[in-house]
């Protein structure tokens, strides 16, 4: 698995092998079983994590007990909270295992450490999240101006497969939709 992460590397840096491989062997990655809650909504957490195999869910569970999906991470994602600064009131929204999964797991806490000790990272997760940012920002403004159906085929475009890796009350919920809404707009594009 480190080999995905050796291909960043050489994508967003310029190191050589000592040094790629010195990063790779301080790097932790783990299993996890499906199920497996790795922030809780409300608890403090500087963990982010890299998924190299798997599936995540991003969700909140709002005043009145309805869970609200907003993301979902699979294979060559990053998934981390970006609030780092001020008073640290817990995240926002709990991050579960859709699927088992392998994830490389970071602190941000030991962030600068790392930038410290091998330059060049700071550079290339820089350059990762802006490509992210730029990727979220397309995806939100096309989601804003589209109808349910229109986010569901653009789903299918933009990320096949994931429709059949996650539970269809929680694939309607990131499409802004009812788990009923979502089945005749399935069947309708099985039809065209």
């Amino acid at each position: 698995m480190k080999e995905k992460l050796d291909f960043y590397l050489r994508r967003f840096t310029t190191l050589e092998d000592d040094r790629r491989a010195a990063i790779l062997k301080e790097l932790t990655v783990r299993p996890y079983e499906k199920g497996t809650l790795l922030v809780r909504q409300g608890e403090r957490t500087s963990a982010c994590y890299f998924v190299l195999a798997g599936c995540l869910r991003q969700y909140a569970v709002d005043e009145e007990g309805h869970e609200h999906t907003s993301g979902f991470y699979t294979e060559d994602q990053a998934a981390a909270g970006f609030k780092r600064y001020g008073v640290d009131e817990g995240s926002p929204w709990s991050l579960v295992c859709v699927e088992d999964c392998t994830l490389v797991v970071g602190d941000l806490a030991a962030e600068r450490e790392m930038f410290d000790k091998h330059s060049q990272l700071e550079s290339m997760v820089r350059r990762m999240v802006e490509e992210y940012l730029g990727r979220v920002q397309r995806e939100f403004a096309a989601f804003a101006c589209a109808t349910p159906e229109q986010r569901y085929r653009t789903l299918l475009r933009e990320r096949p497969g994931l429709a059949e890796r996650v539970p269809q009350h929680q694939l309607a919920s990131y499409l802004g939709m009812t788990p009923e809404s979502l089945s005749r707009i399935k069947k309708r594009t099985i039809l065209t």
